[in-house]
């Protein structure tokens, strides 16, 4: 019998949907925090707290398309989608900010009273509880998954955090003190730190679009092969390692014993391409191709007995990204 069973929803898919949910709750907590209130810095907090709700939704979609496997149309995959969302929702912070700008700046000189102060800042206090929890969560998946999408969600719901503190100490001076134009002027500077982290997002993921080099995955790479290398490898060149989401993908030229037969030389490819696989990931994308060695390269070259040596060898190769990403001759 047909299993119909629908499959499990990846950690990431479910981190996402978590995240959204929270929003759309502690949206409509701040909101009525607002209306309570009528203060300049709580609607900054939920101004944000819009932008949330819509980042989760693009993170829920994305992430989930992120998973989709590689097609005809995409054969490395769907990762870079979560270049997308990470860049809309950068715009989108810098577009909250704005708006914190402008319904803020007029109450640094215009102070208006603000009633129910304490219940709404009651309000925010648990709000803020929750974001922490959640934003620290977003964060840890992010991390032990590799997705941008949620690790840049999770850093904007803890800017949500942030701002939270922040209009909460503003708010209680403002009780303390009956300072009413503290409310204008830490919305202005809530809406400064909100965007810092909007450019911060932007430019991130203007990164992946441009697919950057990535010098902590290639020193990664570089280590792995110093740690495991066998006398054979003689050297490697052409190193060029990208993340595209959670996918990883890698190439490189490995320079082998000319005399070795061919299917020895798949032997030792196949070696280095599960090792990298092994730390890399199952879905790591790994493309290495051998190269014959020259003569140039016997003061380096390990490989012992060899009958076409010309000379002995002197030093052996340091892999690092400098060295590596280099193209070389081969003989």
């Amino acid at each position: 019998m047909r299993d119909t069973t629908p499959p499990k929803s990846s950690p990431e898919v479910r981190a996402a949907r978590l995240s959204l949910g929270v929003a759309v709750a502690l949206l409509a907590v701040k909101m009525v925090a607002w209306l309570m209130t009528g203060s300049a810095a709580i609607l900054s907090d939920a101004l944000e707290s819009i932008i949330n709700v819509v980042a989760a939704g693009f993170a829920v979609v994305s992430v989930s398309v992120a998973e989709t496997p590689p097609d005809e149309r995409h054969p490395y995959g769907h990762g870079n989608i979560e270049y997308y969302a990470a860049w809309l929702e950068g715009m989108l912070i810098l577009l909250a900010s704005i708006g914190i700008f402008y319904e803020s700046w007029d109450k640094i000189f215009h102070p208006e009273p603000m009633p129910n102060l304490g219940a709404g800042i009651a309000l925010l206090v648990a709000a803020g509880g929750v974001n922490l929890w959640l934003g620290l969560k977003l964060l840890r998946q992010g991390r032990v998954s590799g997705s941008l999408t949620l690790t840049a969600d999770g850093k904007h719901v803890l800017t949500d955090v942030y701002t939270s503190a922040g209009v909460f100490v503003a708010l209680g001076l403002v009780w303390a003190t009956g300072w009413l134009w503290l409310d204008g002027l830490i919305a202005c500077l809530v809406g400064v730190n909100i965007a810092w982290a909007g450019v911060g997002l932007v430019r991130r993921s203007v990164s992946g679009f441009m697919i950057e080099s990535d010098p902590a995955l290639l020193e990664e790479i570089c280590a792995l092969l110093r740690e495991n290398r066998q006398p054979a490898w003689i050297d490697i060149h052409r190193l060029r390692a990208i993340k595209a989401g959670r996918r990883v993908h890698v190439d490189m030229h490995l320079i082998l014993p000319r005399d070795m037969p061919l299917h020895e030389a798949h032997r030792h490819v196949d070696a280095m391409e599960s090792l990298l696989q092994a730390r890399l990931g199952p879905e790591a994308d790994i493309m290495i191709h051998a190269d014959p060695c020259g003569e140039s390269r016997c003061s380096v070259c390990e490989a012992d007995p060899c009958d076409l040596r010309g000379d002995a060898a002197t030093a052996t190769p340091v892999w690092t990204p400098r060295t590596t990403g280099e193209p070389k001759k081969s003989a």
